[in-house]
C-alpha cells in the first residue's frame, strides 16, 4: 500500500488515503477522512509506482 496525500474536492482539507499500487487502473470511492463526503478516487500505477490520481466530487 501507498499512503497518498491530496485535496479534498469538497472541503480542501489536505488528506490522505492508501492506495494499493498490485492494480494498475481503479476507480473506487472512499469517504473525505475530515468531511465524511464520498470521492471518486482513478489512480493509476506503472510498475508499482502512482503515474496519476484523479479526485472527483460525487453529485448527491
Amino acid at each position: 500500500m501507498i499512503e497518498h496525500f491530496f485535496q479534498c474536492p469538497y472541503c480542501w482539507e489536505e488528506i490522505s488515503m492508501l492506495l494499493d499500487p498490485s492494480v494498475p487502473y481503479q476507480v473506487y470511492v472512499e469517504d473525505c477522512e475530515v468531511c465524511c463526503n464520498p470521492i471518486e478516487l482513478r489512480p493509476r500505477f506503472d510498475d508499482q509506482e502512482l503515474t496519476s490520481l484523479e479526485v472527483y466530487s460525487i453529485e448527491q
